[in-house]
């Protein structure tokens, strides 16, 4: 368990040096047990023979392309020890962290030494390694978060290096854990320091890059035997079907926004109607939301029951459109500035001063509702919001990746989109094996699409929706139903939610958007579209969000706006569930029915 002797006796100042050096630190928390005289790891781990350890370390590199390129990797590391049989807290008055260091043919170590003294002034060093290393065949990748969260620790007598453990006594054995809570606060840890953003930008990304390549080296070869690299895929349902929907006119109408996108909607006309309904989806997903062929879906919905003219918008954020597969820096004030009045000028082309009735979901609900209480799109007769409208809260897991996702994602990994249905490609190719890996942790089905969208929104297993309200085949077929989302509007997202849970503008300084308020709330009272601000009781998405806007609204404008909570459901199943007709879609109708005729 040789290490390289550490010289530096604690962690170096994190700041950037003349050389322009960039400075990388992160906090570690392990804890477990430890047995005096335990003859290995194991038996010293049994909690009933065994004392309490804990450590909390910062590891720390004042320089990240030297701490790559020396093969040991090493950094110092300061911190405390937490024993009670030991004499309580005790300060590392010397320590040294490896990371990745070559062991064996597909092995790496990470080793630990703490040199510290307990309360009785004795002497005493801490030595530990995770060891990362290929298993059974077929089992490699469910080892990555056992072996890099599992530290075998022996407690030696005096100050000893590693190369010279063999000559120290052994007083315990054990063995220690990352519990997942302490992981994610370990992500929150993580400190880039240097001169400039992109070199913090580049160190930070090398690091990532160096990790995650090392976990490849040792699992991801292994884990996908070249027999394995090919699957058939065929789809049930074909993609961008128009079959869901009878007994109408079909049409596309494209139109083009004013910052040089092309978009589009499409009609469904049975036969003139004064009322009109214009659907839109949200991020990743598209149109076929609405006009699914597999249940009585909306559009077909609405036009048996006297809503017959109906047009779904497809905008940036669709599935149909390649916008989110393209590195961008779209965010939701160019869609309320851009797209939405856009398409109400190309739908009003066609069908007059006619009243206009939106029903919207998830950020397309969002960026609708900023664009019409921000003043953009005008004359709509009635909204309805699904989910989430101005008041985004999320749960506390989707805050930690609403932090780090977007630069881990776009960054570290170098992936410009993150895309549910990538275990369907073709070959061996970084989104297969992150969708493989993304499935070790989700166990609640065998669909690997439905785990990538729990990775990409919100918390749960599943985090969309209930498993038990979709058809199997709507399950099964997600990877179609949802698109490759780019990280960019989770950036805005994360604003609004640090803004006290308000739809806030994204850069209040950029020209671009100054017509737009910089808190859509603003002007909240002088906009009298009625809302119907609904959601599932099991929304693992965006929680209570349309409940607090509903509140917020009600203090501002007591009794003008709806709220409708459905029992049983979550975020998307009250689109996307096989029996919507009969729980859901009835109370749309009714609102859309109350203000029928209403001008905006």
């Amino acid at each position: 368990m040789a290490t390289p002797r550490m010289s530096t006796s604690q962690v170096p100042a994190m700041k950037s040096d003349a050389s322009g050096a960039i400075a990388l630190q992160f906090t570690e928390e392990m804890k477990g047990y430890v047995a005096l005289g335990a003859a290995d790891f194991q038996a010293g781990a049994a909690p009933q023979d065994a004392c309490r350890l804990t450590f909390r370390l910062t590891i720390a590199t004042s320089d990240v392309a030297a701490f790559l390129s020396d093969p040991a990797h090493p950094a110092p590391a300061d911190g405390y020890i937490q024993c009670d049989r030991l004499g309580g807290r005790l300060s590392v008055e010397r320590g040294s962290f490896n990371l990745f260091v070559d062991a064996s043919a597909g092995q790496r170590r990470m080793l630990y030494c703490l040199h510290f003294q307990d309360g009785s002034g004795r002497k005493l060093t801490l030595l530990g390694f995770k060891s990362v290393r290929a298993g059974t065949a077929g089992m490699e990748l469910a080892h990555v978060w056992s072996d890099t969260s599992t530290l075998y620790t022996k407690l030696l007598e005096g100050h000893v290096d590693a190369e010279d453990d063999t000559s120290a006594r052994v007083i315990a054995m054990g063995i220690l854990h990352i519990e997942k809570t302490d992981f994610i606060r370990q992500l929150t840890t993580l400190r880039v320091m240097g001169s400039t953003l992109p070199a913090r930008t580049q160190a930070a990304a090398d690091f990532g890059k160096f990790f995650l390549g090392n976990l490849w080296d040792v699992y991801g070869v292994h884990a996908f035997p070249p027999l394995s690299l090919e699957r058939t895929f065929r789809r049930e349902i074909p993609l961008y079907t128009l079959e869901g929907v009878h007994d109408c006119e079909t049409a596309t109408h494209p139109f083009t926004t004013p910052d040089g996108l092309g978009l589009s909607m499409l009609r469904f006309l049975r036969k003139p109607a004064n009322d009109i309904v214009l659907i839109v989806h949200g991020l990743t997903t598209s149109s076929d939301m609405f006009i699914m062929p597999e249940h009585y879906n909306l559009v077909s919905y609405l036009l048996d029951h006297s809503f017959t003219d109906v047009w779904t918008l497809d905008f940036r954020m669709s599935n149909r459109h390649p916008y989110n597969l393209l590195p961008n820096r779209y965010n939701m004030d160019d869609i309320a500035l851009f797209d939405f009045p856009a398409a109400i000028a190309e739908l009003r082309r066609h069908v007059g001063d006619r009243p206009i009735h939106v029903i919207s979901h998830c950020l397309g609900a969002v960026s609708f509702s900023m664009s019409l209480f921000g003043g953009a799109t005008t004359g709509i007769a009635s909204l309805i919001a699904n989910s989430i409208s101005l008041t985004p809260r999320v749960p506390g897991w989707s805050k930690v990746k609403l932090t780090f996702a977007p630069f881990l994602i776009e960054y570290a990994i170098g992936f410009p989109y993150m895309n549910p249905r990538w275990a369907e490609d073709p070959g061996l190719t970084r989104g297969k094996v992150l969708s493989k890996l993304v499935s070790l942790f989700h166990r609640e089905c065998d669909v690997p699409a439905c785990h990538m969208l729990s990775l990409m929104w919100g918390t749960g297993w599943p985090a969309l929706y209930d498993h038990e309200n979709l058809h199997d085949v709507t399950h099964r077929r997600g990877g179609d139903l949802y698109g490759g989302v780019a990280m960019h509007y989770y950036r805005h997202v994360r604003r609004m939610v640090r803004a006290n849970s308000t739809a806030v503008k994204f850069d209040p300084g950029d020209p671009r958007y100054s017509t737009l308020p910089d808190n859509y709330f603003d002007h909240v009272k002088d906009i009298t579209t009625p809302v119907l601000f609904m959601t599932g009781r099991n929304n693992r998405v965006f929680g209570d969000s349309n409940i607090v806007c509903h509140q917020r609204m009600e203090q501002l404008v007591p009794g003008r706006h709806e709220l409708h909570i459905f029992e049983g459901y979550g975020h998307q199943d009250v689109f996307m569930g096989k029996n919507n007709h009969l729980d859901v879609f009835p109370r749309l109708l009714q609102f859309l029915e109350k203000h029928r005729g209403r001008r905006g």
